[in-house]
């Protein structure tokens, strides 16, 4: 990929961007891949909202962030345009965004139906005494993981003339790319709401739904811990070397970094670090794996002075957490850096299952469940597994051949 001129405002992707657009140009193709901000769509000859036979250039939002893993997404979802296009299939509400109706046409009854459960729905979220403890991780996780994937199951249902109905969540399901985030999460949203309303899902919807875990590429790609310290000579700025520390040697998430209490960093501290209440998943405890990593980021200065992290706004009367993890992938970005965030934290998890850490106490210093944790990384955690089986038969065979 080319290197990026900032002066230009070129972005990390454009480059690979402008490549794959070149290339579908030259097959005949003419749609094209297009990125707005920090998320990515289609641009191109689509049916018109509006109905008739006319193919005017539209687009058509896919709701994946800018990043390696969510380019490869949008090169899948562009051949799923191409494929529902030349089957005559294409239908603007299985995408998220309702045909434009006439001027005073009205929603239908099925459409109508499906908004009122939708609206209980969101209720019932906000007065669960769970989420109460929790105002400003509630908000983030309903933001992110709830209201994307309920909004299409409106679109879907007004689009098809669709009640709310098993089927309507399977065809809802059954729009996002296998083996994905975003499938993961809209099975999870679905099957809440399925709760509230009484509807019974097949029995391999949790099967169907899950799945996703590293991208094939990060799984590929993940850092060795010689490639994560090499790529702090990248960053120039004092704090985001710290804050890269942190998440290096602890697996934070992105907005952890700054709602976590670094007091036991301090000289004569534990250097075990706390994740604070106010976080997405909750308050936990977190040790650090490399150990001797503590000292090689110079994080000890942070249990004393926490002000050397950058200058990142935390009051959530001002911001989310959503907002404060995206300012810190812009700034990798923005170093131009050759991993993401969640790399290092994925490095972080498969570090704790090569020494041996139990899933359930890796799990919950990540603030995930231990169904989360096995599914994601259950290559390495059956790797792991199976080695130690071997080598258990291997010493009894030993014993025995003594």
């Amino acid at each position: 990929m080319a290197t990026p001129d900032p002066a230009a405002g070129e972005h990390p992707l454009d480059g690979e961007i402008r490549r794959h657009n070149a290339a579908l140009a030259s097959s005949g193709v003419a749609l094209r891949l297009e990125r707005r901000g920090e998320r990515l769509g289609l641009r191109g000859p689509l049916p018109c909202r509006r109905g008739g036979s006319s193919h005017p250039v539209q687009r058509l939002s896919l709701g994946l962030p800018a990043d390696p893993a969510g380019l490869d997404q949008a090169r899948l979802q562009l051949k799923r345009v191409l494929q529902q296009l030349q089957q005559q299939r294409f239908s603007w509400g299985a995408w998220g965004a309702a045909p434009v109706r006439g001027a005073g046409a009205a929603v239908s009854s099925q459409g109508r139906a499906v908004a009122l459960a939708v609206e209980a729905f969101e209720q019932a979220f906000a007065r669960d005494p769970r989420r109460r403890r929790n105002p400003s991780g509630s908000r983030t996780t309903w933001t992110s993981a709830y209201r994307p994937y309920l909004r299409r199951l409106q679109a879907v249902a007004e689009s098809e003339g669709q009640g709310l109905e098993v089927a309507l969540l399977e065809a809802v399901l059954e729009s996002y790319p296998l083996a994905s985030r975003a499938r993961q999460q809209c099975g999870t949203a679905l099957a809440a709401l399925a709760k509230g309303e009484g509807l019974v899902l097949p029995a391999d919807w949790g099967e169907r739904a899950g799945g996703y875990g590293l991208h094939a590429a990060q799984f590929r790609q993940l850092p060795s811990d010689l490639q994560i310290l090499q790529v702090l000579e990248h960053i120039p700025n004092p704090g985001w070397r710290l804050a890269y520390g942190l998440m290096a040697t602890y697996g934070l998430r992105n907005h952890e970094v700054f709602f976590t209490d670094l007091s036991a960093l301090a000289p004569g501290g534990d250097r075990v670090i706390r994740v604070l209440p106010t976080s997405k998943t909750g308050e936990h405890q977190v040790w650090p794996f490399q150990p001797d990593w503590v000292e090689r980021f110079g994080l000890p200065r942070l249990g004393e002075a926490r002000e050397l992290l950058p200058p990142v706004c935390t009051d959530l009367r001002h911001t989310t957490l959503q907002q404060v993890g995206r300012r810190v992938a812009e700034q990798f970005r923005r170093y131009g850096l050759p991993l993401t965030p969640y790399d290092l934290r994925h490095a972080w998890a498969v570090r704790t299952i090569h020494i041996g850490l139990p899933d359930t106490v890796a799990a919950r210093m990540m603030g995930h469940s231990v169904a989360i944790h096995t599914r994601t990384y259950h290559h390495w955690i059956t790797r792991r597994d199976q080695q130690q089986a071997v080598d258990a038969a291997l010493s009894r065979h030993r014993q025995l051949a003594a």
